[in-house]
């Protein structure tokens, strides 16, 4: 999104982060049509409702890509030089990079998140699980650049992005990604990036529709969070949680749509919203094997090897960056 964010004129912001999400807040929610970005979802209860829906039973991608990851480790760890640094983009809980740290021998893990409390927490776990593993977590965007720590400055670099997140992406957002992931680990790294595959429609509804309304609360929890984190006065009740599938983009689309003609208030803004109106929340794009790599060649990696379930539903890549 590249849009000209407001001044926060007399917003008493405390930190660089949170006057990132006042920013970008106040900026989304001034465009037409309203829109927020899914990175914002990951506070303390958000990260804890997200691994809720991975284990929900229409939620079908974290277990096939558990699966590829254990099936295919031996393959994958062929890919991966001994001693390696292994950074994880966007780390929420440590089930999937146990796989891979049990399959091949790193010397290092970096786990990079937005969400400071739940990445320490969770590498505080994996150093007790790993003792001989040296962690360096880093507090960051990482979808902007930032710094890997001098401690694997001269150890071969191992990117890993799983859980379709690269799906959250607008496409030329994803190539931008790529492209900053290739600047930040250096040319000849290693990639390792899971992609949601194409498929019947009806299971996309219900993985992102779930009978529980886990899907619900996590997506609502966003506007719990700007009224909490930002002072917002958001009735919360007032919208209801909406996935559909956009058939021309192969992507769904995550919405919070207003019950009724209302207004909400947030650091000496107000924004009106009609019955209907939406706050587009997420985009989860849906790959095929060949359109993702090609996506991947247009952004400075070249395709190694692509692993897939048996019945096609996930897709795990490794890529190798390009000099």
């Amino acid at each position: 999104m590249n849009v000209h964010a407001p001044a926060l004129a007399n917003a008493h912001l405390p930190d660089e982060q949170t006057s990132a999400f006042a920013r970008d807040v106040i900026a989304g929610l001034s465009q037409q049509p309203k829109r927020l970005s899914p990175k914002y979802f990951y506070d303390a209860t958000g990260s804890e409702l997200f691994e809720q829906i991975t284990r929900l039973p229409e939620y079908y991608p974290t277990r096939t890509e558990l699966g590829i990851l254990q099936d295919c480790g031996l393959e994958i760890a062929a890919t991966i030089p001994e001693g390696a640094a292994l950074i994880e983009f966007g780390a929420g809980a440590t089930t999937k990079v146990r796989l891979l740290l049990k399959s091949c021998a790193f010397g290092s893990y970096v786990p990079v998140d937005i969400s400071g409390d739940f990445l320490n927490g969770q590498a505080d776990v994996l150093r007790k699980d790993f003792p001989e593993l040296a962690v360096h977590p880093v507090v960051a965007d990482f979808t902007t650049p930032f710094a890997l720590p001098d401690a694997i400055k001269d150890m071969p670099k191992v990117g890993f992005f799983p859980g379709s997140t690269i799906g959250n992406f607008e496409p030329h957002e994803a190539c931008g990604f790529l492209r900053s992931a290739r600047g930040i680990l250096g040319p000849g790294a290693l990639m390792i990036v899971g992609a949601d595959l194409e498929k019947d429609e009806r299971m996309l509804q219900d993985a992102y529709n779930d009978a529980a309304g886990v899907t619900a609360r996590f997506n609502l929890n966003l506007l719990v969070r700007i009224n909490r984190e930002l002072g917002g006065n958001f009735d919360v009740s007032a919208f209801v949680h909406r996935a559909i599938y956009n058939r021309e983009q192969h992507r769904i689309e995550m919405h919070l749509v207003s019950r009724k003609s209302q207004s909400a208030r947030l650091l000496g803004t107000t924004f009106a919203f009609r019955t209907g109106e939406s706050i587009h929340t997420e985009c989860s794009y849906k790959y095929s094997v060949e359109r993702f790599g090609a996506l991947a060649r247009g952004s400075g990696w070249k395709v190694l090897k692509t692993w897939t379930d048996a019945e096609n539903l996930f897709s795990v890549h490794a890529l190798v960056a390009e000099a």
